[in-house]
């Protein structure tokens, strides 16, 4: 574990330089063990963790930041052991793939050198995970595309991406929230929100979260009433 500042209200915990459950494991903890003991940190206004780091800002009116790192030694200091936590969720997201709803869908196959079908078993048959939230509200970054699926960008992002949209950037997969710009390549889409202000729990998808796409109906997307399922792992 590596400190050093970010900025003079801002302090860089980094757990690695790679891509790792290990890594993740540290994030997670530190993120939590912070947010469930606010009594504890007065002055931090926000926490922005990432594959392998945690970036935590902070009033320097209020606390200095040698609290902080001191704080951030003593909760990782009491760090508990993978598979130790809490039980995490899996959610269910179910996709339509192809046709209007994955026009990139056939692009991945041509690159890959998959058939669109095959793309499309590889894609809901994994398991994947969320490592962290960010770009968009609900936006989940995940670990787990199958290494054979890796597909390059677009070289001119879209400026509208439909919500639900489902896409695959470099070896990265994901599910675009809201209606934005982006350049990752659409192979499907859902109909479950995953970002809600309306709703009592905006974000539908939380950091240590297990995630599976299934296959499902133009139909039941058309109509919005594909189910989602919410089980524990």
């Amino acid at each position: 574990m590596t400190i050093r500042p970010a900025s003079d209200r801002s302090l860089l915990v980094t757990f690695g330089a790679g891509i790792s459950l290990e890594s993740h494991h540290r994030v997670f903890h530190l993120t939590r063990s912070i947010m469930s003991n606010p009594e504890g940190v007065r002055g931090i206004l926000n926490l922005h963790p990432a594959y392998a780091s945690v970036l935590i800002e902070f009033d320097p009116r209020l606390v200095e930041s040698a609290a902080i790192e001191a704080l951030v030694r003593q909760k990782m200091a009491t760090e508990v052991e993978p598979g130790t936590a809490e039980t995490p969720r899996t959610v269910e997201i179910p996709v339509r793939y192809g046709g209007e709803f994955g026009p990139d869908l056939d692009d991945v196959a041509r690159h890959t050198g998959l058939s669109p079908e095959r793309v499309v078993e590889l894609h809901s048959s994994a398991d994947y995970l969320v490592y962290f939230l960010g770009f968009a509200p609900g936006f989940a970054y995940l670990g787990g595309l199958p290494p054979e699926l890796a597909t390059p960008r677009i070289s001119a992002p879209r400026k509208h991406v439909p919500a639900g949209s489902v896409a695959i950037g470099g070896n990265q997969t994901g599910v675009y929230p809201i209606v934005s710009p982006g350049g990752w390549r659409l192979i499907g889409r859902t109909s479950v929100k995953l970002f809600d202000p309306a709703a009592a729990e905006p974000v539908l998808l939380r950091m240590g979260d297990r995630l599976r796409f299934i296959a499902g109906s133009a139909g039941g997307l058309a109509a919005g009433v594909l189910p989602i399922a919410e089980n524990p792992a």
